[in-house]
């Protein structure tokens, strides 16, 4: 089993891990226990996670869209709603 410290270099499953990930990364670069090293790791790493996850969404977005197009779904608006 891998220490919950280490910095996990696969890639994520889902939209839902990469937020752990992610979560887990940030407390440990806030931590300022990492080197300088281990920091740029722990950087690169986080930017890889967040490109997954607006990938991730992105994705979801278009889906949206596209069943909002056929008619077979309602997207309501509930920010700019009066």
């Amino acid at each position: 089993m891998k220490n919950k410290d280490e910095i996990n270099e696969s890639n994520p499953e889902s939209f839902e891990s990469a937020m752990e990930q992610l979560e887990t990364l940030v407390s440990r670069m806030e931590s300022g226990e990492l080197s300088l090293e281990e920091s740029l790791k722990a950087f690169e790493k986080g930017v890889q996670l967040t490109r997954f996850c607006q990938d991730q969404l992105q994705k979801a977005e278009l889906k949206v869209q596209e069943l909002n197009s056929k008619g077979e779904f309602i997207h309501i608006d509930q920010e700019n709603e009066p």
